[in-house]
């Protein structure tokens, strides 16, 4: 599985990482860090309810 982000979407809700802050870390302003994260296969339940948590729709995953 891989997680996809446009961070250029993010308008920072962190969502995501109130559901799961060790897989979509924010930056010193409050929004998504990173651009892609591959989650471990005990984290990908998690990874997707953090996905879904976005308002924006901005994180997609790749099975």
């Amino acid at each position: 599985m891989k997680i996809h982000i446009n961070r250029a979407g993010c308008v920072g809700h962190a969502r995501c990482a109130a559901t799961a802050p060790e897989i979509f870390p924010l930056d010193d302003n409050g929004y998504i860090a990173v651009d892609e994260v591959a989650p471990s296969l005990d984290q990908e339940a998690l990874a997707r309810r953090g996905a879904r948590a976005c308002p924006e729709r901005i994180i997609t995953v790749d099975e």
